[in-house]
């Protein structure tokens, strides 16, 4: 072997002899202190003496902003000691709140109880009836969980579209996760980081066709609708929308309904013709209903207040 082989060789063994000692110091120290503790008595009555601080809270979400949420949730009596506390039992109590994900509680000795969590974020707002008749909003993530929604700014709340789920159930403690969510939250997810200008104009998602047809249905600011599929790459469907829609506002024409669950066909039906009416004299003429034509077809007059099926492929150069 040669002088710089025995040289990395002795490091090594170096470095694994400090490991070792360093891992047999440690499980010295736990024996120790729990030697001592169970030997002593003593000690652990002066630990359990000392009056037990104020929690150490950590959040990646907006309970902080109701600095007496974790004194209500947890409720310590006063005379607790920290090696009193049951961690599981408080544990439990945290994720009993529905915007709670998860919960890790660590005693800090000799006083401090520090607790670590993270939340559900909210992807929409649903309704719903209470007890006493008086309807709520509420706020749905991801997973469909419905939660009351503590800390959050109403700015943040009112870009949050409504929710028309397929059924809100209830629990003894609240509501049954929302069937369809996931879905639903892909779909939103996706318009907000690849079509921004598309989503702000969104404000009801609805479910009710989800099971039956596959279909989520979008109604906008406008008061019209759009349907997408749920088994086809979202992408693609926003694609086409922003392509559709830039269409219609050419031709001076606002959309009833725009169906994207056709494929690569995109079905539209206008709620403005696209040329102004003409009229005979001292008479408006009358406008006529609005009807998605097939693929492929033209519209029969100037007035015809629908067209449909148009392909979204880009034209190719002569």
């Amino acid at each position: 072997m040669s002088r710089e082989g025995r040289r990395r060789l002795a490091g090594s063994i170096v470095r694994f002899a400090v490991a070792v000692i360093v891992i047999l110091g440690v499980l010295v120290g736990i024996w120790q202190v729990t030697h001592e503790l169970r030997e002593n008595p003593r000690s652990a009555t002066a630990v359990a003496a000392v009056p037990l601080g104020p929690p150490r809270f950590e959040t990646d979400g907006f309970l902080g902003a109701d600095p007496g949420w974790l004194v209500r949730t947890l409720a310590l009596p006063r005379t607790a000691s920290l090696i009193g506390l049951d961690l599981d039992e408080l544990r439990g109590r945290l994720l009993a709140h529905s915007q709670v994900r998860t919960a890790v509680l660590t005693k800090i000795f000799p006083s401090t109880l520090r607790v670590r969590i993270t939340e559900r974020m909210p992807v929409a707002r649903v309704m719903a009836q209470m007890a006493n008749g008086e309807p709520q909003a509420f706020l749905v993530a991801r997973d469909g969980v419905v939660f009351p929604g503590i800390g959050y700014e109403m700015a943040l709340l009112n870009s949050l579209p409504w929710l028309e789920p397929m059924k809100l159930a209830r629990t003894a403690n609240g509501f049954q996760p929302i069937e369809g969510m996931g879905a639903a939250s892909d779909l939103i997810a996706k318009a907000q980081l690849e079509a921004e200008h598309l989503y702000a104009a969104w404000r009801v998602v609805s479910l009710a066709r989800l099971n039956a047809d596959a279909e989520i249905e979008v109604r906008t600011a406008s008061g019209g609708t759009i349907v997408f599929s749920a088994t086809t790459d979202y992408f693609t469907q926003l694609a086409n929308l922003d392509l559709t829609l830039d269409r219609i506002a050419a031709q001076g024409a606002t959309f009833k309904r725009i169906n994207l669950a056709n494929g690569r066909d995109v079905t539209v039906t206008l709620d403005t013709p696209l040329l102004p009416k003409t009229s005979v004299i001292g008479k408006s003429a009358p406008s006529p209903k609005a009807v998605a034509m097939p693929v492929g077809s033209k519209p029969s007059s100037p007035h015809t207040t629908a067209f449909g099926n148009f392909s979204t492929q880009p034209k190719k150069a002569p």
